[in-house]
Protein backbone atom coordinates (compact mmCIF):
# COMPACT_ATOMS: atom_id res chain seq x y z
CA UNK A 1 0.00 0.00 0.00
CA UNK A 2 2.56 2.33 0.90
CA UNK A 3 4.50 4.12 -2.24
CA UNK A 4 6.23 7.81 -1.97
CA UNK A 5 3.55 10.48 -2.33
CA UNK A 6 6.18 13.10 -2.37
CA UNK A 7 4.75 14.19 -5.82
CA UNK A 8 2.97 17.37 -6.98
CA UNK A 9 0.72 19.46 -4.93
CA UNK A 10 -1.77 18.95 -7.64
CA UNK A 11 -2.09 15.69 -7.48
CA UNK A 12 -1.87 13.98 -4.12
CA UNK A 13 -2.95 10.38 -3.67
CA UNK A 14 -6.53 9.31 -3.99
CA UNK A 15 -8.44 7.29 -1.07
CA UNK A 16 -9.58 4.05 -1.26
CA UNK A 17 -12.32 4.03 1.48
CA UNK A 18 -14.99 5.94 2.32
CA UNK A 19 -16.31 8.29 5.62
CA UNK A 20 -18.97 6.37 6.39
CA UNK A 21 -16.87 3.24 6.56
CA UNK A 22 -14.15 5.50 8.80
CA UNK A 23 -16.69 6.28 11.21
CA UNK A 24 -18.26 3.00 11.76
CA UNK A 25 -14.95 1.78 12.79
CA UNK A 26 -14.36 4.76 14.56
CA UNK A 27 -17.42 4.85 16.77
CA UNK A 28 -17.06 0.91 18.00
CA UNK A 29 -13.37 1.89 19.22
CA UNK A 30 -15.03 5.19 20.95
CA UNK A 31 -17.70 3.48 22.84
CA UNK A 32 -15.10 0.32 23.84
CA UNK A 33 -11.30 2.41 24.22
CA UNK A 34 -10.64 2.35 27.84
CA UNK A 35 -7.32 2.90 29.13
CA UNK A 36 -6.09 5.84 28.01
CA UNK A 37 -3.78 7.37 25.15
CA UNK A 38 -1.53 4.43 25.46
CA UNK A 39 -4.13 1.65 25.59
CA UNK A 40 -6.02 3.61 22.69
CA UNK A 41 -3.12 3.34 20.23
CA UNK A 42 -3.24 -0.31 21.11
CA UNK A 43 -6.75 -0.74 20.14
CA UNK A 44 -5.95 1.21 17.14
CA UNK A 45 -3.27 -1.35 16.08
CA UNK A 46 -5.51 -4.15 16.36
CA UNK A 47 -7.84 -2.50 14.72
CA UNK A 48 -6.14 -0.48 11.79
CA UNK A 49 -3.39 -2.81 10.94
CA UNK A 50 -4.18 -6.41 12.21
CA UNK A 51 -7.86 -6.91 11.19
CA UNK A 52 -8.73 -3.91 8.63
CA UNK A 53 -4.79 -3.86 6.63
CA UNK A 54 -5.46 0.41 5.94
CA UNK A 55 -1.80 0.74 6.84
CA UNK A 56 0.94 -1.46 7.34
CA UNK A 57 3.33 -1.87 10.58
CA UNK A 58 5.82 0.76 10.31
CA UNK A 59 3.39 3.30 8.26
CA UNK A 60 1.54 3.10 11.96
CA UNK A 61 4.35 3.32 13.61
CA UNK A 62 5.39 6.34 11.85
CA UNK A 63 1.93 7.98 12.46
CA UNK A 64 2.57 7.55 16.01
CA UNK A 65 5.86 9.02 15.91
CA UNK A 66 4.59 11.69 14.01
CA UNK A 67 1.53 12.75 16.59
CA UNK A 68 3.46 12.09 19.58
CA UNK A 69 6.05 14.96 18.55
CA UNK A 70 2.60 17.46 17.82
CA UNK A 71 0.90 19.34 20.23
CA UNK A 72 -2.72 17.90 21.18
CA UNK A 73 -4.14 14.42 21.78
CA UNK A 74 -1.81 12.20 20.25
CA UNK A 75 -4.47 9.09 19.75
CA UNK A 76 -6.76 10.90 18.23
CA UNK A 77 -4.81 12.28 15.97
CA UNK A 78 -3.50 9.05 14.86
CA UNK A 79 -6.94 8.32 14.34
CA UNK A 80 -7.32 11.63 12.24
CA UNK A 81 -4.53 10.54 10.22
CA UNK A 82 -5.49 7.28 9.63
CA UNK A 83 -9.16 8.71 8.63
CA UNK A 84 -7.34 11.02 5.90
CA UNK A 85 -5.04 7.99 4.50
CA UNK A 86 -8.34 6.25 3.99
CA UNK A 87 -10.78 8.98 2.85
CA UNK A 88 -9.35 12.38 3.25
CA UNK A 89 -10.57 14.90 4.76
CA UNK A 90 -14.31 13.91 5.32
CA UNK A 91 -11.97 10.71 6.94
CA UNK A 92 -10.32 12.76 9.07
CA UNK A 93 -13.94 14.66 10.51
CA UNK A 94 -15.76 10.88 10.35
CA UNK A 95 -12.63 9.76 12.61
CA UNK A 96 -13.10 12.28 15.21
CA UNK A 97 -16.82 12.18 15.24
CA UNK A 98 -16.64 8.17 15.53
CA UNK A 99 -13.70 8.29 18.13
CA UNK A 100 -15.15 11.53 20.28
CA UNK A 101 -18.99 11.71 20.69
CA UNK A 102 -19.76 8.64 22.90
CA UNK A 103 -17.08 9.99 26.01
CA UNK A 104 -18.23 13.80 25.13
CA UNK A 105 -21.87 12.67 25.61
CA UNK A 106 -21.56 10.97 28.60
CA UNK A 107 -19.37 13.97 30.02
CA UNK A 108 -22.10 16.57 29.35
CA UNK A 109 -24.25 13.99 30.70
CA UNK A 110 -22.42 14.06 33.94
CA UNK A 111 -21.69 17.46 34.27
CA UNK A 112 -25.75 17.91 34.09
CA UNK A 113 -25.78 15.32 36.99
CA UNK A 114 -23.42 17.49 39.30
CA UNK A 115 -25.29 20.88 38.53
CA UNK A 116 -28.34 18.68 39.44
CA UNK A 117 -27.35 17.30 42.99
CA UNK A 118 -24.72 19.67 43.44
CA UNK A 119 -21.01 19.03 43.95
CA UNK A 120 -19.49 20.17 46.88
CA UNK A 121 -21.06 17.32 49.43
CA UNK A 122 -21.19 13.86 47.62
CA UNK A 123 -19.42 11.44 48.99
CA UNK A 124 -19.26 9.19 45.80
CA UNK A 125 -18.17 12.44 43.81
CA UNK A 126 -15.32 12.78 46.56
CA UNK A 127 -14.55 9.29 45.39
CA UNK A 128 -14.27 10.39 41.48
CA UNK A 129 -11.73 13.43 42.94
CA UNK A 130 -9.93 10.40 44.75
CA UNK A 131 -9.22 8.28 41.93
CA UNK A 132 -7.88 11.27 39.78
CA UNK A 133 -5.20 11.58 42.68
CA UNK A 134 -4.21 7.78 41.63
CA UNK A 135 -5.07 8.12 37.73
CA UNK A 136 -2.60 11.19 37.79
CA UNK A 137 0.12 9.51 40.10
CA UNK A 138 -0.18 6.30 38.06
CA UNK A 139 0.66 8.51 34.66
CA UNK A 140 3.53 10.17 36.68
CA UNK A 141 4.91 6.83 37.24
CA UNK A 142 4.92 5.31 34.17
CA UNK A 143 6.00 8.25 31.90
CA UNK A 144 8.49 8.79 34.60
CA UNK A 145 10.34 5.22 33.78
CA UNK A 146 9.67 5.85 29.68
CA UNK A 147 10.57 9.38 29.34
CA UNK A 148 13.04 10.42 31.93
CA UNK A 149 14.80 7.38 32.74
CA UNK A 150 18.60 9.07 32.95
CA UNK A 151 19.60 12.28 35.09
CA UNK A 152 19.68 14.36 32.21
CA UNK A 153 16.51 14.03 31.32
CA UNK A 154 15.06 13.17 35.00
CA UNK A 155 16.53 16.67 35.99
CA UNK A 156 14.40 18.54 33.49
CA UNK A 157 11.52 16.62 34.59
CA UNK A 158 12.46 18.13 37.98
CA UNK A 159 13.28 21.68 37.22
CA UNK A 160 10.02 21.96 35.05
CA UNK A 161 7.90 20.73 38.13
CA UNK A 162 9.37 23.48 40.29
CA UNK A 163 9.06 26.12 37.91
CA UNK A 164 5.68 25.23 37.47
CA UNK A 165 4.83 24.85 40.94
CA UNK A 166 6.68 28.38 41.43
CA UNK A 167 4.83 29.88 38.57
CA UNK A 168 1.50 28.77 38.14
CA UNK A 169 0.54 30.28 34.90
CA UNK A 170 -0.60 28.63 31.17
CA UNK A 171 2.40 31.00 29.62
CA UNK A 172 5.05 29.75 31.92
CA UNK A 173 4.30 26.30 31.42
CA UNK A 174 4.63 26.64 27.32
CA UNK A 175 7.55 28.33 28.25
CA UNK A 176 9.04 25.30 29.89
CA UNK A 177 8.10 23.32 26.76
CA UNK A 178 9.60 25.29 24.01
CA UNK A 179 13.08 25.34 26.55
CA UNK A 180 13.01 21.79 27.20
CA UNK A 181 12.70 21.37 23.05
CA UNK A 182 15.69 23.35 22.66
CA UNK A 183 17.39 21.47 25.64
CA UNK A 184 16.84 18.32 23.99
CA UNK A 185 17.96 19.33 20.66
CA UNK A 186 21.33 20.85 21.77
CA UNK A 187 22.12 18.45 24.67
CA UNK A 188 19.67 15.45 24.28
CA UNK A 189 21.43 13.94 20.99
CA UNK A 190 19.82 10.93 19.22
CA UNK A 191 21.50 8.01 17.21
CA UNK A 192 19.92 6.71 14.06
CA UNK A 193 16.55 7.91 12.46
CA UNK A 194 13.35 6.89 11.17
CA UNK A 195 12.86 4.37 8.91
CA UNK A 196 12.30 5.75 5.35
CA UNK A 197 9.08 4.22 4.51
CA UNK A 198 6.74 6.57 2.36
CA UNK A 199 2.72 7.02 3.05
CA UNK A 200 0.46 8.01 0.40
CA UNK A 201 -1.68 10.75 1.62
CA UNK A 202 -4.58 11.81 0.07
CA UNK A 203 -4.02 15.72 0.50
CA UNK A 204 -2.03 18.29 -0.90
CA UNK A 205 0.65 20.14 0.32
CA UNK A 206 -0.59 23.36 -0.81
CA UNK A 207 -3.65 22.45 1.57
CA UNK A 208 -0.78 21.87 4.07
CA UNK A 209 0.30 25.15 4.31
CA UNK A 210 -3.41 26.63 4.22
CA UNK A 211 -3.82 24.57 7.34
CA UNK A 212 -0.80 26.30 9.11
CA UNK A 213 -1.53 29.85 8.38
CA UNK A 214 -4.99 29.12 9.77
CA UNK A 215 -3.87 27.66 12.51
CA UNK A 216 -0.71 30.27 13.44
CA UNK A 217 -3.30 33.01 12.66
CA UNK A 218 -6.02 31.80 14.85
CA UNK A 219 -3.46 31.83 17.82
CA UNK A 220 -2.51 35.30 17.02
CA UNK A 221 -5.80 36.94 16.47
CA UNK A 222 -7.75 35.12 19.07
CA UNK A 223 -6.25 36.69 21.99
CA UNK A 224 -6.56 40.24 19.98
CA UNK A 225 -10.26 39.69 19.35
CA UNK A 226 -10.85 38.49 23.19
CA UNK A 227 -9.63 41.58 24.27
CA UNK A 228 -11.37 44.14 22.07
CA UNK A 229 -14.68 41.90 21.95
CA UNK A 230 -16.29 41.39 25.56
CA UNK A 231 -17.52 37.94 24.34
CA UNK A 232 -17.84 35.12 26.81
CA UNK A 233 -18.32 32.26 23.54
CA UNK A 234 -15.34 34.30 22.12
CA UNK A 235 -13.21 33.99 25.74
CA UNK A 236 -13.88 30.20 25.60
CA UNK A 237 -12.91 29.48 22.07
CA UNK A 238 -9.67 31.24 22.65
CA UNK A 239 -8.73 29.28 26.46
CA UNK A 240 -9.52 25.72 24.44
CA UNK A 241 -8.15 26.57 21.21
CA UNK A 242 -4.67 27.88 22.96
CA UNK A 243 -4.87 24.27 24.66
CA UNK A 244 -5.18 22.52 22.14
CA UNK A 245 -2.96 23.91 19.98
CA UNK A 246 0.00 23.78 22.92
CA UNK A 247 -0.51 21.11 25.53
CA UNK A 248 2.11 18.34 24.21
CA UNK A 249 1.80 14.81 25.34
CA UNK A 250 -1.82 14.56 25.49
CA UNK A 251 -3.90 12.73 27.65
CA UNK A 252 -3.35 13.53 31.70
CA UNK A 253 -0.88 16.63 30.39
CA UNK A 254 -4.05 18.56 29.71
CA UNK A 255 -4.35 18.80 33.06
CA UNK A 256 -2.32 21.46 34.21
CA UNK A 257 -3.27 24.02 31.26
CA UNK A 258 -6.66 23.58 31.26
CA UNK A 259 -6.59 23.98 35.06
CA UNK A 260 -5.34 27.52 34.57
CA UNK A 261 -7.38 28.83 32.03
CA UNK A 262 -10.79 28.01 33.39
CA UNK A 263 -10.45 27.82 37.36
CA UNK A 264 -8.87 31.28 38.44
CA UNK A 265 -11.27 32.82 35.95
CA UNK A 266 -13.97 31.37 38.35
CA UNK A 267 -16.09 29.56 35.03
CA UNK A 268 -15.10 26.66 36.88
CA UNK A 269 -14.14 25.63 41.05
CA UNK A 270 -11.41 23.33 41.79
CA UNK A 271 -14.08 20.91 42.85
CA UNK A 272 -16.10 20.84 40.05
CA UNK A 273 -12.79 21.01 38.10
CA UNK A 274 -11.33 17.87 39.61
CA UNK A 275 -14.90 16.12 39.89
CA UNK A 276 -15.11 15.78 35.98
CA UNK A 277 -11.67 14.87 35.70
CA UNK A 278 -12.08 11.69 37.89
CA UNK A 279 -15.34 10.98 35.78
CA UNK A 280 -13.75 11.19 32.81
CA UNK A 281 -11.58 8.32 33.54
CA UNK A 282 -14.76 6.18 33.63
CA UNK A 283 -15.58 6.74 30.07
CA UNK A 284 -13.88 5.35 27.03
CA UNK A 285 -12.19 7.75 24.18
CA UNK A 286 -9.93 10.56 24.47
CA UNK A 287 -9.01 12.44 27.65
CA UNK A 288 -9.54 16.02 25.78
CA UNK A 289 -13.35 15.28 26.10
CA UNK A 290 -13.18 16.43 29.48
CA UNK A 291 -13.88 19.99 27.54
CA UNK A 292 -17.10 19.01 26.86
CA UNK A 293 -17.90 18.58 30.48
CA UNK A 294 -15.93 21.93 31.78
CA UNK A 295 -18.12 23.68 28.94
CA UNK A 296 -21.78 22.64 29.99
CA UNK A 297 -20.85 23.14 33.60
CA UNK A 298 -19.18 26.94 33.26
CA UNK A 299 -20.42 29.89 35.49
CA UNK A 300 -21.43 32.47 35.02
CA UNK A 301 -23.76 32.60 32.23
CA UNK A 302 -23.56 28.61 32.05
CA UNK A 303 -24.04 27.68 28.29
CA UNK A 304 -24.95 23.76 28.22
CA UNK A 305 -24.95 22.04 25.11
CA UNK A 306 -23.77 25.20 23.82
CA UNK A 307 -21.09 26.06 25.80
CA UNK A 308 -19.88 22.00 25.60
CA UNK A 309 -19.97 21.79 21.77
CA UNK A 310 -18.11 24.95 21.65
CA UNK A 311 -15.25 23.90 23.68
CA UNK A 312 -14.87 20.43 22.01
CA UNK A 313 -14.85 21.70 18.72
CA UNK A 314 -12.30 24.40 20.24
CA UNK A 315 -9.84 22.10 22.08
CA UNK A 316 -9.30 19.52 19.23
CA UNK A 317 -9.73 22.26 15.86
CA UNK A 318 -5.81 22.51 16.45
CA UNK A 319 -5.17 18.98 16.12
CA UNK A 320 -7.17 18.64 12.89
CA UNK A 321 -5.08 21.81 11.55
CA UNK A 322 -1.64 20.52 12.91
CA UNK A 323 -2.49 16.55 10.96
CA UNK A 324 -3.69 18.30 7.74
CA UNK A 325 -0.51 20.74 7.83
CA UNK A 326 2.00 18.43 8.92
CA UNK A 327 0.92 15.25 7.26
CA UNK A 328 2.41 15.79 3.74
CA UNK A 329 5.61 16.41 4.60
CA UNK A 330 6.32 14.12 7.27
CA UNK A 331 8.51 11.54 4.57
CA UNK A 332 10.34 14.02 3.85
CA UNK A 333 11.20 15.37 8.24
CA UNK A 334 10.79 12.23 9.97
CA UNK A 335 14.24 10.86 9.33
CA UNK A 336 16.00 14.30 11.02
CA UNK A 337 17.10 13.37 14.21
CA UNK A 338 16.79 17.12 15.15
CA UNK A 339 13.21 16.56 15.69
CA UNK A 340 13.89 13.52 17.73
CA UNK A 341 16.48 15.09 19.79
CA UNK A 342 14.25 17.83 20.72
CA UNK A 343 11.19 15.49 21.48
CA UNK A 344 12.87 14.02 24.21
CA UNK A 345 13.61 17.25 26.23
CA UNK A 346 9.81 17.61 25.65
CA UNK A 347 8.73 14.79 26.83
CA UNK A 348 10.91 15.61 30.18
CA UNK A 349 9.04 18.31 30.86
CA UNK A 350 6.09 17.01 30.20
CA UNK A 351 6.71 14.49 32.94
CA UNK A 352 7.72 17.58 35.47
CA UNK A 353 4.44 19.41 34.51
CA UNK A 354 2.26 16.00 35.27
CA UNK A 355 4.08 16.03 38.50
CA UNK A 356 3.47 19.60 39.40
CA UNK A 357 -0.29 19.14 38.62
CA UNK A 358 -0.44 15.68 40.93
CA UNK A 359 0.19 18.05 43.69
CA UNK A 360 -1.61 21.25 42.74
CA UNK A 361 -4.71 21.19 42.03
CA UNK A 362 -5.58 17.35 42.34
CA UNK A 363 -3.78 16.41 45.77
CA UNK A 364 -4.32 19.63 47.35
CA UNK A 365 -7.34 19.79 46.73
CA UNK A 366 -8.58 16.01 47.68
CA UNK A 367 -6.43 14.52 49.86
CA UNK A 368 -7.83 15.99 53.44
CA UNK A 369 -7.63 12.63 55.43
CA UNK A 370 -5.51 9.16 56.30
CA UNK A 371 -8.99 8.17 55.01
CA UNK A 372 -8.43 9.99 51.48
CA UNK A 373 -5.13 8.49 51.14
CA UNK A 374 -5.58 4.91 52.30
CA UNK A 375 -8.46 5.04 49.12
CA UNK A 376 -6.23 6.55 46.73
CA UNK A 377 -3.34 3.94 47.74
CA UNK A 378 -6.49 1.20 47.50
CA UNK A 379 -7.04 3.13 43.49
CA UNK A 380 -3.25 2.98 42.74
CA UNK A 381 -2.89 -0.30 44.16
CA UNK A 382 -5.82 -2.29 41.66
CA UNK A 383 -4.61 0.23 38.61
CA UNK A 384 -0.63 -0.70 39.18
CA UNK A 385 -0.62 -3.95 40.26
CA UNK A 386 -4.08 -5.78 39.79
CA UNK A 387 -4.16 -4.36 36.26
CA UNK A 388 -8.24 -3.84 36.71
CA UNK A 389 -9.96 -1.26 33.87
CA UNK A 390 -10.35 2.13 35.11
CA UNK A 391 -14.01 2.42 34.70
CA UNK A 392 -14.41 0.08 37.01
CA UNK A 393 -11.83 1.06 39.38
CA UNK A 394 -13.22 4.81 39.29
CA UNK A 395 -16.88 3.48 40.15
CA UNK A 396 -15.24 1.53 42.72
CA UNK A 397 -13.51 4.33 44.15
CA UNK A 398 -16.97 6.51 43.74
CA UNK A 399 -18.91 3.79 46.04
CA UNK A 400 -15.67 3.74 48.21
CA UNK A 401 -16.27 7.50 48.71
CA UNK A 402 -19.67 7.22 48.86
CA UNK A 403 -19.14 4.34 51.73
CA UNK A 404 -17.07 6.87 53.60
CA UNK A 405 -19.27 10.03 53.42
CA UNK A 406 -22.10 7.35 54.68
CA UNK A 407 -19.85 6.27 57.43
CA UNK A 408 -18.95 10.31 58.51
CA UNK A 409 -22.75 11.24 58.53
CA UNK A 410 -23.82 8.29 60.98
Amino acid sequence: MEVADGGPDTDPARPSGSALEVLGVAARLGLTSFGGPVAHLGYFHEEYVHRRRWVDEQSYADLVALCQFLPGPASSEVGMALGIIRAGLPGAFAAWIGFTLPSAIALMAFAYGVQSVGAADSGWLHGLKVAAVAIVALAVWTMARTLAPDRQRASVAILAAVIALAWPTALVQVVIIATAALVGWRFLPTTGSLPGTSMRVPISRRLAMVSWVILFGLLAALPLLRRMVPSEPLSIFDSFFRVGALVFGGGHVVLPLLQAEVVPPGWVTNEQFIAGYGAAQAVPGPLFTFAAYLGAIMKPGSHGALGAALALVAIFLPSFLLIIGALPFWNALRGRTVFQSALRGINAAVVGLLLAALYSPVWTSTIKTPIDFGLALIVFGLLAFWRLPPWLVVIASAAGGALIGAIGQA
